[in-house]
């Protein structure tokens, strides 16, 4: 039975309800809970797409809340049916994380962990999200098949081709053909006596060895934005627009700077309308993307804002576009707390992951930021980088403590000094970007880094210093980097409550093979089977370049000329050889 919760949400939402007679149905879930399902904009966009086909219901499940029955099954949000009455249950998965979650749906739901065991009467299990187009592997034995890339060129055909009245082998064949389709049992893995991969390669003929990524080459067609608002979400009553996907700047660390290659705007003037409408429901709206100031025309976009009272917030602002318009937007968006991203101390580690700026405009920021009236900062850093001396652990708080020099200058003239809080956060590697050959640092090591971070501005006035916890960052290495292999811990997990540290204990599997272990350039990584268009070559020189802490220039974003990283083929550009 739904609870009064769940009926309160669905009718303030007014989501969208079809019969059921004749359509495919269609259990989307999210594996957290309510409110920060509803505040991610994949999962909102994707529940739009479904609705929006004659022959599809779609209706959403998220973890259950906390103090639900534990012996309630697991329903749907919008008519509080039980997700085995549905045709497919289709997981949107953003964070590694949220793995363990996975396996939870399954279970409160009734259906059995392995694919292998599920029956025909049960729903068709799969995934999408940008954790299943980085690394799907430490999922595949619980899912029947995955969504490879950016769903929205692939939804009516998946829908269309997938048959409820036919057996689910027939459709997982009729569905592998689809491009951006990985069914996971139709391929082979072997292993070398090392635990390393030997091989992997499909088990049937009829399909190719990799899959390549789906991917929407024009943004000019309608706008990934909110589908609802409601004050029941991470970002209450804001209306979410997404302005762009991927970034030109190349930082080596970073998976949306590599797989979502080459980067793309929204243009202008759809965003511009979507502003005004979205300004006629709310006063509070956010710009999303991965970059969003190095949208063309941002300047112009917040130059003429379609009300006064408008609090326009933005995903991510680089420290060197911090405009004139974009100040004046900040302000009058209320902002309280801006962020910047040093992600390093010192300038040989900015070269070192291709960050691509100076102290000095951290500098100019902060005190740009205060001067409009933002009091308080936060700063984001990194520890555990790759190519990492102890000097470059040191030069956190140096630049910590330049930037607050700045920052009170800046401040006084309000008779007010504001907080800046430190994120430190652990370095986590991720597959197809330049790092993703590294060894993630132990975490005995990683707590002595955050550890002398924290001790050197300990003693520093008005600066605050919040830190992961290590011990989960290698959790998230485990699941980033891990192959079939690393199932066995997920299942492992579950049957122990979610008990982690029992888990690695008990597991025959060596995590650190997966964590702290520097792979080879030859080796085969569980997720080579991905074509994101990007050369392995590429890749590699870049990590090279790293280690000779060498900058390499933004993507071009031109693909007649530039085949650099591969994804565009275009014309080798003379400088390529420069860029070795």
């Amino acid at each position: 039975m739904v609870n009064t919760n769940q009926k309160r949400l669905a009718d303030e939402l007014g989501t969208i309800r079809k019969s059921w007679q004749g359509r495919v149905r269609v259990a989307l879930a999210y594996p957290n809970f309510y409110h920060v399902g509803m505040s991610n904009l994949g999962f909102q966009a994707v529940y739009r797409h479904l609705n929006a086909l004659e022959h599809v219901v779609c209706e959403r499940v998220f973890v259950p809340d906390q103090g639900t029955a534990g012996d309630s099954p697991l329903v749907s949000l919008e008519s509080g049916r039980p997700v085995l009455d549905f045709d497919c249950l289709a997981f949107s998965i953003p964070y590694e994380n949220d793995y363990a979650n996975v396996l939870n749906i399954l279970a409160k739901a009734g259906l059995p962990l392995r694919a292998a065991l599920r029956g025909e009467s049960l729903p068709l299990v799969m995934a999408g999200g940008v954790t299943c187009f980085l690394n799907p592997e430490p999922l595949a034995p619980f899912i029947d098949c995955f969504v490879i890339g950016e769903a929205e060129p692939l939804i009516e055909e998946f829908f269309t081709t997938f048959d409820p009245k036919r057996d689910k082998e027939t459709n997982l064949c009729r569905l592998a053909r689809l491009s951006g389709v990985y069914v996971p049992s139709f391929y082979r893995v072997q292993y070398n006596p090392d635990g390393t991969l030997a091989s992997f390669s499909p088990g049937r003929p009829s399909l190719l060895p990799r899959i390549k990524r789906l991917w929407v080459e024009d943004l000019s067609g309608p706008v990934t934005e909110s589908s609802v608002i409601t004050p029941h979400t991470t970002f209450a009553g804001t209306h979410l627009i997404e302005v762009s996907r991927g970034c030109s700047h190349g930082c080596r660390f970073c998976g949306a700077g590599f797989i979502y290659r080459r980067p793309r705007f929204r243009p202008l003037e759809r965003l511009r309308r979507c502003l005004e409408k979205a300004a006629a429901q709310t006063s509070r709206i956010g710009l999303v993307g991965a970059a969003v100031s190095d949208l063309p025309g941002i300047n112009r976009l917040c130059s003429k804002l379609p009300r006064p009272d408008l609090e326009l917030g933005f995903s991510s602002l680089r420290a060197d576009a911090l405009s004139e318009p974009l100040l004046q937007a900040l302000a009058q968006g209320k902002v309280k707390t801006a962020t910047l991203a040093p992600e390093t101390g010192s300038e040989r580690m900015r070269r070192v992951i291709n960050k691509g700026m100076q102290e000095e405009i951290f500098l100019e920021a902060a005190a740009a930021l205060v001067k409009r009236g933002i009091p308080n900062l936060k700063l984001y850093f990194m520890v555990g980088l790759p190519f990492e001396e102890p000097e470059d652990i040191s030069a956190i708080a140096t630049l910590v403590k330049k930037i607050k020099h700045r920052f009170l200058q800046a401040s006084r003239p309000t008779g007010h000094m504001g907080q800046i809080t430190v994120s430190l956060n652990c370095f986590v590697p991720k597959p197809s970007t330049p790092f993703q050959w590294a060894a993630m640092d132990e975490t005995a090591v990683l707590k002595k880094k955050i550890r002398q971070v924290k001790n050197d501005l300990r003693k520093v006035a008005n600066v605050r210093v919040h830190a992961d916890v290590p011990r989960w960052a290698v959790i998230q290495g485990l699941l980033s980097r891990g192959d079939r292999k690393v199932a066995d811990i997920l299942e492992l997990v579950h049957q122990n409550g979610g008990n982690w540290p029992q888990s690695l204990k008990q597991t025959p599997i060596n995590p650190a093979f997966y964590v702290h272990r520097e792979r080879t350039r030859d080796e085969i990584l569980p997720w080579d089977f991905i074509d994101h268009g990007l050369t392995k070559d590429f890749l590699w020189r870049e990590y090279r370049r790293a280690a000779r802490a060498k900058p390499t220039p933004a993507c071009p974003m031109d693909p007649g000329t530039c085949s650099l990283c591969g994804v565009c083929r275009g014309k080798k550009s003379s400088d390529n050889k420069a860029q070795g």
